[in-house]
């Protein structure tokens, strides 16, 4: 069965001319909506996706009516192939899963958005090792400078107690111990 898929990104745009070309192309059912495809929650994509059978083919007329992106095309694609499902695009058609050619192109071009991800790791692995030698900090500001610190140590051993320099500082007496105990 083909099930057909028409996004528009505003209200004021119409489906009718999606719609018609699916229905042209023999898709049994269609599924529209008026959503921004940057929108991870797409209602009728995902009634679509889960009214999907083995055998069945997900039409659209353009890719960028269903995905916004690389990843986001393989990651449909992916759902597609674990429910047995192929996936057609009218004007792309080199985006047809149902044929050997087509899961080819799908599988490089997996195949690239894997290696893009490997780079972006690496690039950012890169970026932090680089930035902790320049003596960048990483995480969570210290409540208490080192000399706050080292006044707050010699508070206690002075024979303050540790709510009475948590309050100097107005910091929570967690706090307090952490520096006390090295």
């Amino acid at each position: 069965m083909k099930l057909g898929y028409a996004r528009v990104s505003t209200g004021d745009q119409s489906l009718d001319g999606q719609s018609q070309r699916l229905s042209t192309a023999g898709c049994d059912k269609l599924f529209e909506e008026k959503i921004s495809g940057a929108t991870r929650n797409r209602p009728q994509l995902e009634k679509l996706i889960e009214h999907l059978r083995k055998d069945d083919i997900l039409v659209v007329t353009r890719l960028d009516r269903l995905a916004r992106s690389t990843s986001d095309l393989l990651r449909i694609a992916e759902r597609l192939t674990e429910k047995g499902a192929g996936l057609q695009s009218l004007d792309e058609p080199w985006a047809d899963t149902t044929s050997p050619s087509g899961r080819m192109v799908m599988t490089v071009f997996g195949g690239i958005a894997e290696f893009e991800r490997t780079l972006i790791i690496s690039r950012t692995n890169d970026g932090r090792i680089a930035a902790k030698a320049r003596g960048v900090a990483f995480g969570r500001p210290k409540k208490m400078r080192p000399d706050q610190q080292q006044l707050a140590r010699e508070l206690v051993r002075d024979g303050k107690s540790i709510s009475t320099v948590a309050r100097t500082f107005d910091v929570h007496p967690a706090t307090i111990y952490r520096i006390i105990e090295p």
